[in-house]
């Protein structure tokens, strides 16, 4: 198994973004919140632990988060 791409960065709580989560999400809080920066300087995709919402929050670029899929499917 090769190694992902080091290119995920983990922020501080995002200002100003609107987490989603997944509507096949339980009340068990077992998934993960999305958002979508709400700048132009950031593209990509915010990614939390709905469990743990002051967590760290990681920023997935375009590139790295269409490979995740890819390898997910």
């Amino acid at each position: 198994m090769t190694a992902l791409p080091r290119n995920v960065l983990s922020v501080v709580e995002p200002p100003g973004v609107q987490w989603l989560r997944s509507s096949y999400s339980t009340g068990a809080n077992n998934c993960v919140e999305t958002a979508r920066p709400d700048t132009e300087v950031r593209s990509g995709l915010f990614v939390r632990d709905s469990k743990n919402a002051a967590g760290p929050v990681l920023l997935f670029s375009p590139e790295s988060w269409a490979g995740f899929l890819t390898a997910f499917r």
